[in-house]
């Protein structure tokens, strides 16, 4: 690489790591080229990004950024999930694929701007996702509603009873 192409690919990252609200630095040091495709793909069908970085480049290219708080974990083979949105969806994906390659390592983590401790990474990726809180409060919201329809009708019910049982007596 030239001096250009470096500078190029310092603007890029730097672009990438000053749009990312959370990254986690992971190792892949002999991990197989399909294992690697596999995780890009699952990755990718999340809109997350996936990039295997040369440390020199990334530690100038996380001056300025959030990702600077971790620079000094770019040694060995290194590479960077970013997200701007959904961190947890990224710790479970990449939770579960470390668990299923043990040379996938975890370096650093930075979640909503805060440096996160290796350890914290699982604690993240057992947290429900962002579309499964939606779920559970939309569920909690209908069954406070259902309550309340039950407990109106109940008592029109009740009005309806009663004055037929009226009607039966007086017209016996």
């Amino acid at each position: 690489m030239n001096r250009e192409e470096k500078n190029r690919e310092i603007e890029a990252l730097r672009a990438d790591f000053s749009q990312a609200n959370s990254a986690l630095l992971v190792g892949f040091q002999g991990l197989t080229v399909e294992k690697d495709g596999q995780l890009r793909r699952e990755l990718r069908k999340a809109n997350l990004k996936y990039k295997v970085v040369k440390n020199t480049l990334a530690q100038r290219a996380a001056e300025g950024t959030p990702l600077e708080k971790v620079k000094d974990n770019f040694v060995g083979a290194t590479a960077v999930a970013l997200t701007k949105d959904d961190p947890v969806t990224m710790a479970k994906l990449l939770m579960r694929f470390a668990k299923e390659n043990a040379r996938f390592t975890f370096k650093a983590g930075i979640v909503e701007g805060r440096v996160i401790d290796v350890r914290d990474i699982e604690a993240i990726a057992n947290l429900p996702t962002k579309e499964e809180l939606i779920s559970k409060l939309m569920f909690l919201i209908n069954c406070q509603a259902q309550r309340l329809i039950t407990a109106l009708s109940g008592t029109a019910r009740n009005l309806a009873f009663v004055i037929k049982q009226i009607g039966e007596k007086q017209g016996a």
